[in-house]
């Protein structure tokens, strides 16, 4: 399913910064004016990284993304790709699990989920594939007009892949 051309007032796009300890989303509407922020926050596990059991931590994550999707009603989902360095094959693996309970909650409410890589989204939201969290979480404010820098970097890393794809779906075919 194509959203090219489809972006039409009222889209809702979920962005959304997986992780097990947390994970950021951010529902960002499309207005007349471009677009305008509905929601964002954070989905927090509750147990520590040494006592949390995983299924726990994935189950957290999960009910968290329903529950935005269930109050907010966004036509699409958009999760950052997975990023595996070869010295750190743990961090993609552990990752990989609150990825894929996003694709399951979308899948649930037949939304389609789209996914970007990490320099892709920075690229297209500031400019620079490479650009830092703070460069992110300015970029963030200014292009949505917030009176504050988002936060966590969580927020603004979803707040990013939100916008990313309403920027991508913006040009023409």
């Amino acid at each position: 399913m194509s959203l090219v051309n489809s972006l039409n007032p009222g889209l809702r796009i979920l962005g959304v910064d997986p992780g097990l300890q947390i994970t950021g989303y951010a529902v960002v509407e499309v207005g007349p004016r471009g677009p305008l922020v509905c929601e964002a926050g954070i989905i927090r596990s509750t147990e520590s990284r040494q006592t949390a059991d995983m299924a726990q931590r994935v189950r957290t994550v999960y009910n968290g993304i329903e529950e935005v999707i269930v109050q907010l009603h966004p036509q699409v989902v958009v999760v950052e790709q997975l990023y595996a360095h070869y010295e750190h094959p743990r961090t993609a693996i552990l990752m990989a699990h609150a990825r894929g309970v996003v694709f399951l909650a979308g899948a649930q409410h037949d939304l389609p989920v789209i996914s970007y890589n990490a320099t892709r989204i920075k690229k297209t939201v500031t400019g620079n594939g490479r650009a830092s969290k703070d460069q992110v979480q300015r970029t963030i404010q200014r292009e949505l007009g917030l009176a504050q820098l988002p936060e966590p970097p969580d927020v603004a890393d979803a707040l990013a892949a939100a916008l990313c794809h309403y920027y991508l779906q913006k040009l023409p075919a």
